[in-house]
């Protein structure tokens, strides 16, 4: 009996030992397996689909379409691609064109204030589609809207009364923008609004810096995620390369008067960045072990506005017939002169008739 038990311990013991290295055998052969095959690597994974542009023969956009437009972009969080100014006009964009551009745009954010800048989060807070544009308002529009509770009126036995202000009121922190067309609002998708609204709004950025560097150049790119300062950024990059400065100096060199920020205090580096108007020109490192590094080429090149442009525009045709301030026989600048130098005499006038005396004294005199 005692043999038959030890018997039976023993097949089972053979059995278990037997289960157990075909299991790690498997194992070890779908871990081999696995290992072998190359993963794809995530480069290799779709890009996300670009929309179809509108065809140029798209029929006018249909009422349930403008319902779904407005229904999807109203109330929706996007990022400004490019700065926009406060007041009433705001920005127009046709055909990937944003007016007003370069020195005029320059001139409006001068004039009345930015209210985005590039990176900056905006809300479409209304959406309105027109016969040949569609209206955009940006966090709430340049003119505050009036609340339901604004416009109620009470009726009473001396006329109507008002129970709040009945004058539109300005908002600073809003802005408008146009779509313009060629003829009227084309049949499209909220995908394809989205991709001609790129140049000034961004639907994809996650974030703020995000937003912002996909306004700028590769190289720029580049230099603000590594926190590092080119010469020829401006203070809006440097901000973001490098956060507000812990110290400002202004100084003036001759008739040049510049600003410089200074990054870092001893024992590590310290780093001075600077400005002459909104450009970086000068960039010195003193590291810590007393080494000074001196940049001033320019490292980058940004699009400036052409200043000289109204200077180069040349003079306009003026009509035969134009008027004119200038008396009748005054030159015009427009005659030439004599290489002497002296011109002709002015025609003169024919004499003055006498007047009749126009006071009593002079009545008495003349008798």
């Amino acid at each position: 009996m005692r043999c038959f038990r030890s018997k039976t311990l023993l097949a089972f013991l053979i059995l278990l030992g037997s289960s157990l290295f075909y299991g790690q055998a498997s194992d070890l052969g779908q871990a081999q397996t696995s290992s072998s095959v190359p993963t794809k690597p995530p480069s290799d994974r779709p890009a996300p689909l670009v929309p179809a542009p509108i065809p140029p023969n798209a029929p006018r956009m249909a009422k349930q379409t403008r319902y779904e437009i407005i229904r999807d972009f109203e109330t929706q969080l996007v990022y400004a691609r490019t700065a926009f100014p406060m007041g009433a006009k705001g920005l127009q964009l046709k055909q990937g064109v944003i007016t007003p551009n370069g020195e005029e745009l320059q001139q409006a954010l001068n004039l009345w204030g930015p209210a985005l800048k590039p990176g900056d989060p905006a809300h479409i807070s209304f959406v309105q589609i027109k016969n040949d544009h569609i209206h955009f308002e940006i966090n709430g529009g340049p003119v505050r809207r009036q609340k339901w509770y604004q416009r109620v009126q009470i009726s009473g036995a001396n006329g109507p009364l008002q129970t709040g202000p009945n004058e539109p009121q300005s908002n600073p922190h809003g802005s408008c923008l146009d779509l313009y067309f060629d003829k009227y609002v084309p049949e499209m998708t909220a995908a394809q609004l989205r991709d001609l609204l790129f140049p000034v709004l961004d639907f994809n950025a996650r974030n703020k810096e995000q937003a912002y560097l996909d306004t700028v150049p590769p190289k720029v790119k580049e230099a603000i995620q590594a926190h590092h300062v080119l010469v020829g950024m401006n203070q809006e990059m440097v901000l973001h390369a490098k956060g507000k400065p812990p110290k400002k100096v202004r100084e003036r060199t001759g008739e040049t008067q510049y600003e410089e920020w200074i990054y870092g205090e001893s024992p590590a580096d310290v780093d001075f960045v600077r400005f002459v108007g909104d450009e970086v020109v000068r960039v010195e490192t003193m590291k810590v072990n007393g080494e000074k590094i001196v940049r001033t080429e320019k490292e980058v090149i940004l699009e400036q506005p052409d200043k000289d442009k109204e200077a180069k525009k040349e003079p306009e045709e003026r009509p035969a017939n134009a008027p004119s301030l200038r008396r009748p026989g005054e030159d015009q600048q427009e005659v030439p002169k004599p290489a002497n130098g002296a011109a002709p005499p002015p025609i003169m006038p024919p004499p003055d008739l006498p007047q009749p005396p126009s006071g009593p004294g002079e009545m008495v005199a003349a008798r």
